[in-house]
């Protein structure tokens, strides 16, 4: 909370304790106020809502089950998937279509599969890294809380990264890959990244590529979920296939990428690109694994989406959807929490989230009070390894599945309760 900007005389923590009292006061009056509305909102988790649902129903139209090839989607067969999807993806992330493995409607199913074969068989001819006993995965923090619960399911030890403007802090990163070959690899969401909505630099992709890893076998998962997801403008981001040849590392990186919060979460499609050695090993264990994904799923999400231009107007009309619930969040926070530094938060260009941070002690029980007001949030804890925020103070705020009007009062009740959390603090009761 260092550094606040106040309109106020003084920032909360300079404030004498008669003033903390009757603020405290005022608030508890106002948060039970809440509590009587008997409110039962969910801001846990990053939900398209029902107007984004709808505006995607094209995606079921009755379609020709013949791929453009002739290929008869009902049956067996084509085990990388579609020749059109793989284009179709190509050419949305510009990437050569041949790095491209079409799989299921989740790309969290590609990391976890990614991880069991890692861990089974290795790659590249180097041991498995179910043999290492004290492996070990860089976590930059605060990030996916999904990402950090595969990591532990299969016995990593996590290690904390902290997070800058402009990704993972880079001299942290290579000076720990670079002494330890238990360090398997890194978690990267690399385009408005979850939940801080930080952009990588192109510095930090290149550096990525290049760094010397003690590990000849270390993986970059780059779960690139939000790749189109623009809110305020394109950002750009760099090539990570680029940046790992250029640094002789071409079999470095596994891209993750999907449709779920383009057309449905239940009925997207996503992917994994690599290196066409990589791709070659991941597709002799798919194929002992699968047959083949749901090519009848990837003919109709083509029917609509068709290509980089149409899904660039499809986004942008789901942006006009979502924009304006971050705005009522961002202008909420800005009228609520700016005055006396209650709290920090970015205001992301894109993406599902944005991340907030209260004072140190704060966070839990401003969601403890959250909660038992009637709103749902995403746990205390959950955007770092083993859910411990060594400060207590970050929560991801997932503005996207309330209607407006639900947002505009979860919002305003959301800031109540970390006032008097941090009221509360102040006067030595949490």
């Amino acid at each position: 909370m260092e550094g606040c900007k106040s309109k106020m005389s003084k920032c909360i923590k300079d404030w004498s304790r008669e003033d903390l009292l009757a603020l405290k006061n005022k608030l508890e009056l106002e948060y039970n106020e809440f509590v009587g509305k008997n409110l039962a909102l969910n801001m846990a988790r990053g939900k398209p809502s029902g107007g984004l649902l709808d505006h995607n129903t094209p995606v079921l139209d009755k379609f020709s089950p013949f791929a453009a090839d002739g290929t008869d989607a009902r049956n067996y067969g084509v085990l990388e998937g579609l020749p059109e999807m793989r284009s179709f993806f190509g050419e949305v992330l510009g990437m050569d279509p041949e790095r491209i493995i079409i799989g299921g409607n989740s790309s969290l199913n590609l990391m976890y599969d990614s991880f069991v074969r890692l861990m089974l068989f290795g790659t590249g001819g180097h041991p498995a890294w179910g043999s290492f006993p004290k492996r070990k995965f860089l976590c930059p923090s605060p990030g996916y809380d999904r990402h950090f619960a595969i990591t532990q399911e299969f016995g990593f030890e996590m290690i904390t990264v902290p997070m800058t403007v402009d990704g993972p802090d880079m001299d942290v990163v290579e000076k720990l890959v670079a002494e330890d070959e238990n360090i398997k690899g890194i978690w990267c969401v690399p385009l408005y990244s979850n939940p801080q909505g930080i952009c990588y630099s192109d510095e930090t992709v290149e550096r990525l590529g290049k760094m010397k890893t003690a590990a000849p076998d270390f993986k970059i998962f780059w779960d690139n979920a939000y790749g189109v997801h623009h809110l305020y403008g394109e950002t750009k981001l760099a090539d990570i296939f680029e940046a790992c040849e250029k640094g002789g590392n071409p079999d470095r990186a596994y891209y993750f990428f999907s449709t779920s919060k383009i057309t449905f979460p239940g009925a997207g499609v996503a992917m994994i690109a690599a290196s066409l050695t990589e791709r070659k090993e991941i597709l002799k264990r798919m194929t002992i694994q699968t047959i083949g994904s749901d090519k009848l799923n990837q003919l109709r999400t083509l029917r609509v989406l068709k290509d980089a231009a149409t899904l660039k107007q499809h986004m942008a009309e789901l942006a006009d959807i979502l924009r304006p619930k971050f705005d009522i969040v961002l202008e909420t926070l800005d009228t609520e929490l700016a005055e006396a530094g209650f709290a920090r938060w970015n205001s992301p260009k894109g993406g599902y989230f944005v991340s907030l941070d209260t004072m140190d002690g704060c966070a839990k029980a401003a969601l403890a009070l959250a909660s038992a007001a009637g709103v749902t949030m995403t746990g205390a804890g959950a955007t770092f390894p083993y859910k411990k925020d060594p400060a207590d103070s970050n929560i991801r705020i997932a503005p996207t599945y309330p209607t407006d009007d639900e947002l505009r009062v979860a919002m305003k009740l959301f800031c109540v309760c970390v006032k008097l959390a941090t009221v509360r603090k102040l006067c030595g009761e949490i």
